[in-house]
């Protein structure tokens, strides 16, 4: 659908792996481990200091879901659950950086989370990752955009939006979700639909952003596919 590559991490990974598109790393891949998991996307964000972060993540009432590990030599990570339940992750570097591209055709452009709550959602980030939030509108919908404290618009890399009380109703809870960029929203989400995916949100225009769609994998896991408008 989007033309990647896997790339095993090795016979020692257990399964995991790299999703890659003309050999640059744009995600990773790998079987459930927990009991009752689900197949999801998990959204990294940088840190500096995974101890640090975990230490603040519980201070701010979040959940530490798994304490700082190493990954081989190329990092450690760390997973959490914030205030309104969305999981999220992090990644302290060492020889892997982390993702080799974003921002183009078939790979990572945008993160957004829809939570049971945007006020503490919002606090919580702003503690624990040094984000800062803009309340902005799109349609009738309340909607804020975050990324790092100083860096400006076009630093933001994510939005955050209430979920609404008719998906809280039908059991739907906090969570990220990516957005890939592609070319032709409407031919992908066509794709998507022989290849085994199902359809949560027909594509639409968005004023100002492009043309959106929202999608589940055969397996269940969610994510966004955009065609962003053009300057």
């Amino acid at each position: 659908m989007l033309g990647w590559e896997f790339q095993s991490a090795g016979p020692d990974a257990g399964g995991y792996g790299f999703l890659q598109k003309g050999g640059r790393t744009l995600a990773a891949i790998g079987p459930l481990v927990d009991e009752g998991a689900q197949a999801a996307w998990t959204v990294y964000f940088g840190t500096a200091d995974a101890d640090a972060t975990s230490k603040a993540v519980e201070a701010a009432g979040g959940t530490v879901r798994f304490p700082p590990m190493e990954v081989f030599t190329a990092g450690r990570m760390a997973g959490y659950t914030d205030p309104t339940g969305a999981e999220f992750a992090v990644w302290e570097p060492r020889d892997v950086d982390g993702l080799e591209v974003v921002n183009a055709i078939g790979t990572t452009s945008w993160i957004e989370l829809y939570t049971t709550d945007t006020t503490a959602a919002k606090a919580f980030y702003g503690t624990v990752l040094s984000w800062e939030t803009r309340d902005i509108s799109i349609g009738e919908e309340a909607y804020s955009i975050a990324g790092p404290a100083g860096g400006g618009e076009e630093t933001m890399h994510g939005g955050i939006l209430q979920l609404p009380a008719e998906n809280q109703e039908a059991g739907s809870g906090s969570e990220w979700h990516p957005y890939f960029e592609v070319e032709d929203c409407d031919a992908v989400v066509a794709r998507a639909k022989e290849l085994g995916g199902t359809v949560i949100i027909p594509a639409g225009d968005a004023e100002g952003v492009g043309r959106v769609a929202m999608l589940l994998d055969p397996f269940g896991a969610p994510f966004a596919v955009i065609t962003s408008a053009t300057a």
